[in-house]
């Protein structure tokens, strides 16, 4: 509960407690109709780029990786151990692996970003709609990278104390106002291509990140019932990622009889 001091509001606290539910997400997902493909679009070799959160890496995505390919879809992760690097940097590494995706499979494709990944996915999708279809975003704080928990707001400050002071390239102070993520946040800002679906997935119960900064004004917003951590592994997350896959596939039909 917050105790407010007089005149002085304090923002929303997520509910980090509901974080351990994971475990639980995780094998109601394994028994569940989706997982085994019930109402998951044919992705006969289309591309999809996963990237993982913040501190995460490739692995995190594992079980979503292990899905898609079930369905046919070809994917490729972002090449990521721990994402806690510069933004800028990060994302000029995974536009490479972009290209070769798209290269690869001779059409744009899906990026699916959880947490700080999905920030990168709208990003890179606003800077090069030439080489993705559609976004889907899984918790992702759009409106404002800052609107998580304070225990996580306390490591991000670490991590840019250490980056700033190490001078090596990886997170820092200078990412929020510098010129290093200049480029970044002004596709952020940037109206998002009109030709590339977005949707964003968001949790009311979202133990890390306030859900309303989930909720980009570009973006059709889709509330699930997940953890933060959980929402790549979550029943009613895959559903709403398979509509959005789905839809993703309709949007590039009717783009297409237009031109």
């Amino acid at each position: 509960m917050h105790v407010p001091l007089p005149g002085v509001p304090l923002p929303p606290v997520p509910p980090m407690w509901r974080e351990g539910r994971l475990p639980l997400e995780w094998a109601a997902l394994l028994r569940s109709d989706v997982y085994r493909g019930a109402g998951v679009p044919d992705g006969n070799g289309r591309g999809v780029l996963l990237i993982p959160g913040f501190l995460a890496g490739d692995g995190s995505l594992a079980t979503m990786t292990h899905w898609l390919r079930g369905a046919g879809w070809r994917t490729k992760s972002a090449g990521i151990r721990a994402n806690v690097n510069c933004s800028a940097a990060a994302c000029e590494g995974i536009e490479e692996r972009l290209e070769a995706l798209a290269r690869s499979t001779g059409d744009r494709v899906v990026i699916i970003g959880q947490s700080r990944g999905g920030v990168f996915a709208k990003a890179l999708a606003a800077g090069r709609p030439d080489l993705v279809c559609g976004v889907v975003t899984l918790g992702s704080p759009l409106r404002s990278q800052l609107a998580v928990h304070p225990l996580v707001l306390a490591q991000i400050g670490m991590l840019g104390m250490v980056g700033t002071l190490s001078g090596v390239h990886a997170l820092s102070w200078s990412c929020l106002r510098g010129e290093c993520c200049a480029r970044f946040r002004a596709a952020l800002r940037d109206p998002f291509p009109r030709d590339v679906g977005f949707v964003s997935l968001y949790s009311r119960s979202d133990g890390v990140v306030d859900w309303r900064a989930c909720l980009d004004p570009d973006a059709h917003c889709v509330e699930v019932d997940a953890s933060h951590c959980g929402m790549s592994l979550n029943a009613d997350a895959y559903h709403a990622v398979a509509g959005a896959l789905g839809s993703f596939q309709a949007r590039k039909a009717l783009w297409a009889r237009a031109a």
